[in-house]
């Protein structure tokens, strides 16, 4: 798992050298699939974790009227917006050489 506190990961949109990109691959497309593969996953556990600790904070109330503001609720909402997305996090993960990928399409002896 990232740990989401400690990464370098711009939070805003940054412009990145196509030629840092795909100096591992030779190729742009290989190399934005496989961050996009990468960024799907940082995204799922990104998301089972926010879910996990909402849950911790659910009030299960039939009472349709009654609305409750949760502050750490809407705390843990807040780190969570102020992240940065995930396709940010699996680029930089990439560009550090942090993503072990290999080819499965090899012909067959």
């Amino acid at each position: 798992m990232i740990d989401l506190k400690k990464t370098d990961a711009p939070v805003t949109t940054v412009t990145v050298n196509r030629n840092l990109v795909d100096a591992k691959t030779d190729n742009i497309y290989e190399a934005i699939a496989i961050v996009a593969k990468r960024a799907n996953q940082i995204n799922s556990d990104i998301k089972k974790e926010l879910l996990e600790k909402l849950e911790e904070f659910a009030t299960y109330n039939d009472s349709l009227e009654e609305v409750f503001e949760n502050k750490e609720q809407i705390e843990v909402s807040k780190f969570y917006e102020r992240l940065p997305k995930p396709h940010a996090l699996a680029l930089q993960e990439w560009l550090e050489g942090k993503i072990y990928t290999r080819k499965t399409d090899a012909p067959a002896q």
